[in-house]
């Protein structure tokens, strides 16, 4: 009897520890997060949005942006999937942290979200630099002398952007909020040539960048609506970084505070917009939003399963496509109504709009009578989401000699030039024979 209390006690410890690392892997579903701090009483001034990662399953690890110890890899394999720098002071990374490792974070598909400040240290600038973004110089902010919160002390920094300059995505900031968003920091361009940055906030039209005890003496960086608070760019591996100018932007002063326009008077706000554009950045960047997946891909003829060998010319041919996306930890089957098919050999023959079935994308359709390597193509991009690539080839055949018509009605002209000729050259011949014996019989 003992044996057998012993044995289930053993049983039962071992699916106890089995149960918590469950829980723990789902807790942690959301990946890693390493913080970087040039002050280790930022985790205390930014505690509700550091702890909004948390409750999303998120492990929040909290470091100094100078330690000694810091790593972004070990072994070849990283130790984090996203980034997120609130250190936007700081002179030199620590440990084995660089800006050349960062980039080769991001190039390997992790996600970084980099906030800087009138303080802004050379890293941060160069970091920028590197994705084709212009932060301001360091001692300059963005002053605006009209769109200014009531309680700016007189410099006018602490400025006020209408939820009107948001970029019209809820999937990167949401629904627009109806207040508007504090920020109190430097500004940034971008080249607006370059597809892959997009300007999520800008400053309002009356708004500059320039150093604030200066007297202006040259053209300032960046004036009006090309002024950017935020900036985000998604690379063309899926990997996101965004770009904030403000580290009070997350603050959780700023997230609670009220405004109110200085000088036009207009209602007042009991809190800013802050938190809710915040949190949607965050989700957006660390991949909690506008995540595309493919799953299965099927093509087969018309009236089959399986696909053959090689297709021939004019066959009817079913294509499906499966596509998830991820909403709040979990993959769904995704609503859109706008993802296309092309039917490429070098330029695409057929190019159609997908129709949506059973959770899944499908079109029927002829091939072209033109043989070849073709490529079932879909390419999707759209803002927000992150880019969806699916390619399959496959071989497209002539008709076999024993697959054509006994009779072609297109050579019905061939034919009869066949048959005119011969029915020509018996006309001949025997006009031929018959004068040449006639000619004969008058000689003799």
């Amino acid at each position: 009897m003992a044996r057998k209390d012993t044995c289930l006690l053993t049983k039962g410890l071992a699916v106890f520890c089995l149960f918590v690392l469950f829980s723990a892997s789902f807790v942690h579903s959301a990946g890693k997060i390493l913080v970087l701090v040039d002050n280790i009483n930022t985790q205390d001034t930014h505690s509700i949005f550091l702890n909004s990662l948390k409750d999303k399953g998120f492990e929040v690890k909290i470091k100094l942006a100078d330690d000694a110890a810091l790593s972004l890899s070990r072994y070849g394999e990283f130790l984090y999937d996203h980034l997120l720098l609130l250190s936007p002071s700081v002179e030199e990374f620590g440990g084995s942290v660089s800006v050349s490792a960062i980039t080769e974070f991001i190039d390997a598909g992790r996600n970084v979200l980099v906030v800087g400040s009138s303080d802004i240290g050379d890293p941060i600038r160069e970091l920028a630099g590197e994705c084709g973004v212009e932060f301001d110089e360091e001692k300059t902010a963005v002053i605006d002398h009209i769109s200014y919160d009531v309680s700016d002390e007189g410099e006018h920094t602490k400025i006020l952007s209408a939820p009107s300059n948001l970029l019209k995505s809820p999937l990167i900031v949401g629904q627009a909020p109806a207040e508007p968003l504090l920020f109190k920091g430097v500004g940034m361009t971008v080249d607006p040539d370059n597809p892959l940055l997009l300007e999520v906030l800008t400053a309002s039209s009356s708004s500059y960048s320039y150093h604030i005890d200066i007297p202006i003496s040259e053209y300032p960086h960046a004036v009006g609506k090309s002024t950017l608070l935020i900036t985000a760019m998604q690379a063309r591996n899926n990997a996101r970084v965004v770009f904030a100018g403000s580290l009070d932007f997350f603050s959780d002063e700023y997230f609670q505070s009220s405004v109110q326009f200085a000088v036009t008077g207009g209602a007042r706000f009991s809190k800013s917009g802050n938190q809710q554009v915040a949190t949607s950045l965050a989700n957006w960047v660390f991949k909690e939003s506008g995540v595309l997946r493919v799953g299965e891909v099927k093509h087969h003829l018309a009236g089959e399963t399986s696909p053959p060998a090689a297709y021939t010319i004019g066959d009817v041919v079913v294509y499906t496509i499966e596509i998830e996306e991820r909403v709040n930890g979990k993959w769904i089957p995704f609503k859109g109504d706008d993802v296309q098919m092309e039917f490429v050999r070098i330029d695409p023959f057929v190019r159609t709009k997908l129709k949506r079935k059973d959770n899944k994308f499908h079109l029927q359709f002829k091939l072209p009578d033109v043989y070849g390597v073709f490529t079932f193509k879909v390419d999707y991009e759209r803002v927000g989401y992150s880019f969806l690539h699916s390619h399959r080839q496959v071989s497209v055949r002539p008709l076999q000699h024993t697959q054509y018509e006994r009779f072609i009605f297109s050579a019905y002209p061939y034919y009869t030039s066949a048959f005119s000729m011969m029915a020509g050259l018996f006309f001949f011949s025997f006009v031929f024979l018959y004068h040449r014996n006639e000619s004969k019989t008058k000689e003799d």
